[in-house]
C-alpha cells in the first residue's frame, strides 16, 4: 500500500474500561504501520476521549474508526445512543472529568458529530480530523 492511498480501519469495543486502553494501543499501532507515528501521542488521546464517552455515556455496542483520507486522519468513535454530544459545557479548572469534547476541540482541527440510521446501525458518529499530510 502506498503512503498516499486510502485506507480505514473499525474496531469493535465492548461496554468497559479497558476498551479505552485497548483503542489507545490499536491507534498507536496503526499509525505506526502506516508511518504517522509522529501523529499517535495526539490520535491516541483523541480516540480515548471519544471512545471513553461512548463508553461511559451509553449502553450498548460502540465502535473506533480510522480513516486517512486525501491527507486528513479522521478518528470517530459510533454508539447505539442517538443524543447528540454536549457542545458548549463549562469546564473546571483543574477538572478531571468533564473535558473530554474541550481537548477534542483543542487538538483536533476539526470535529463534529451526526446521527446515524444506516444499515442497521442506529445511534451516533463523533468524529474528529487531524491533518496528516
Amino acid at each position: 500500500m502506498s503512503p498516499s492511498e486510502p485506507w480505514e480501519y473499525a474496531l469493535h469495543i465492548p461496554q468497559e474500561a479497558r476498551a479505552v486502553t485497548v483503542c489507545r494501543r490499536t491507534v498507536r499501532l496503526i499509525l505506526t504501520l502506516h508511518g504517522l507515528i509522529r501523529l499517535a501521542d495526539v490520535a491516541e488521546l483523541l480516540a480515548a476521549e471519544l471512545v471513553s464517552n461512548a463508553v461511559r455515556h451509553t449502553k450498548g455496542p460502540a465502535a473506533l474508526k480510522l480513516r486517512r483520507r486525501d491527507g486528513v486522519l479522521r478518528i470517530g468513535a459510533w454508539d447505539a445512543s442517538p443524543v447528540p454530544p454536549p457542545y458548549d459545557l463549562p469546564v473546571a479548572a483543574g477538572a478531571e472529568a468533564g473535558r473530554g469534547l474541550f481537548l477534542v476541540r483543542a487538538c483536533a482541527d476539526d470535529w463534529g458529530w451526526h446521527p446515524l440510521r444506516q444499515g442497521g446501525d442506529i445511534g451516533k458518529y463523533v468524529w474528529c480530523d487531524l491533518a496528516a499530510a
